[in-house]
């Protein structure tokens, strides 16, 4: 599985593929009008059929989710695109937005239509301004040319789609904290039940879903859910983006089926830079725990990823070569969880803060073979028992990486110090390998 499967990223390479008349020209808004002649409900189905799991992080199929909806709430129905992207390493949906826009926006119009909505959001992190100014220039144009508004095609269905810029939080890619944050309130997670699909935005039912889940539905719309179920694996169905980045020849997005294994995404990304030898790398971003270079075979799909201890997540492929120092990259992970809990539990709150003060105490090789076990304590007293995952998320780096490097840490307080020259490490800034 070798060949790369262009579709969300087809048109990347044209200088005018983020234009209305660019994504006109490769086929788009053609799944839109093929969708407004369906029932909504058989849309709906469509997407069960072809297995599309979410691809924010968690995996849940995307028919299904749609499907909790309940039939009979007084209540308005709400599409909201969680594209508050932060996970660190986690960097396709922003290059997605910026180089194809409409298919996000066309993704969102049959999938509002699909749940039978007529207020859709894009909540985008305020950070990046470039990608806004974007994402509404293409909702502009979609409204002018008539495929957002009122009586959408002449198919008497309306929607109103509004481009929200949040404040920038990691907490607000929780899907009840970034609810909060569009309804004007602090981002903070709510208690579930009940869940958004019950009581969500406003207190109606609403629909969340990843920026790449909404913009993967035009083309299977377009192409049928067998088209879909012909990528991938039998229970990881389709395509998805991977993003390689660190310690890697030529990082970057790269579109494949599910089931592709990171030695064949490194083959087609130039092996390790400099080459130098794997150490460590995360399959789906900085929550989700390490794997090394025996996992290099282990294919990218949700079931084995799990199989083998960790999880696909966001598949933000973070490449580590062996100039790094784990302990250092588990440290600057741990501030930056300390830094984004927004305190609302303590187990993350004072977790994530005593993650920080004792590893930097082992790093700066103070600490003791103790301060591992209490870590391990810490991490039980923080997993499963925080208020959402972003606690559960900090814990994988630090107990996978004292499962596979513990004689590293080890090396840190028996030496006095850091093992590895910071010098050496293109990652922290130092001279290139």
């Amino acid at each position: 599985m070798t060949t790369l499967t262009p579709v969300l990223t087809r048109n990347w390479d044209q200088p005018d593929s983020f234009t209305l008349a660019g994504y006109e020209r490769d086929g788009g808004y053609t799944a839109l009008r093929k969708a407004l002649a369906m029932e909504p409900d058989a849309i709906v189905q469509t997407v069960k059929d072809s297995g599309l799991r979410g691809r924010g992080g968690a995996g849940f199929p995307t028919g299904m989710k749609w499907g909790f909806l309940p039939p009979d709430s007084p209540n308005p129905r709400y599409l909201v695109v969680n594209a508050d992207e932060s996970e660190p390493g986690t960097c396709k949906d922003i290059p997605l937005m910026m180089a194809n826009p409409h298919v996000l926006v066309e993704g969102v119009i049959i999938s509002a239509y699909a749940i039978k909505s007529n207020h859709a959001f894009i909540y985008v992190r305020g950070e990046v301004l470039h990608v806004i100014r974007r994402l509404q220039q293409a909702v502009r144009d979609a409204y002018a040319a008539g495929y957002i508004g009122k009586d959408i095609l002449g198919s008497g269905y309306d929607l109103e789609l509004v481009v929200h810029t949040g404040a920038g939080a990691y907490i607000c890619g929780e899907e009840t904290a970034l609810l909060d944050s569009l309804e004007g309130y602090r981002g903070q997670p709510r208690l579930k039940p009940p869940f958004p699909a019950v009581a969500g935005l406003y207190g109606g039912p609403t629909v969340i879903n990843n920026v790449e889940s909404i913009a993967s539905v035009p083309s299977i719309v377009a192409n049928g859910a067998d088209w879909f179920t012909s990528m991938g694996t039998e229970k990881s169905a389709g395509f998805g983006i991977f993003s390689l980045s660190g310690h890697v020849t030529r990082p970057g997005q790269y579109e494949a089926p599910l089931g592709v294994t990171l030695r064949e995404l490194l083959d087609m990304a130039g092996g390790i830079r400099g080459g130098r030898r794997l150490k460590f790398w995360t399959p789906g971003g900085s929550s989700t725990p390490l794997f090394t270079e025996e996992h290099l075979d282990v294919p990218l799909d949700f079931e084995s990823v799990g199989a083998a201890g960790s999880m696909l997540g966001t598949r933000a492929l973070q490449i580590f070569d062996d100039t790094v120092c784990v302990v250092r990259a588990v440290l600057r992970w741990s501030e930056f969880y300390a830094h984004e809990s927004c305190g609302k539990c303590t187990p993350c709150r004072e977790g994530t803060y005593w993650y920080k003060q004792l590893l930097k105490r082992l790093e700066a090789g103070q600490g003791s073979e103790q301060d591992l076990d209490t870590l391990l304590d810490l991490s039980d007293n923080i997993l499963g028992r925080s208020f959402c995952a972003l606690g559960d998320g900090a814990t994988s780096p630090v107990v996978s990486s004292i499962k596979l490097f513990r004689d590293e840490y080890i090396r840190h307080f028996e030496q006095g110090g850091c093992p590895f020259d910071p010098a050496k490490s293109t990652l922290w800034g130092g001279a290139a390998v």
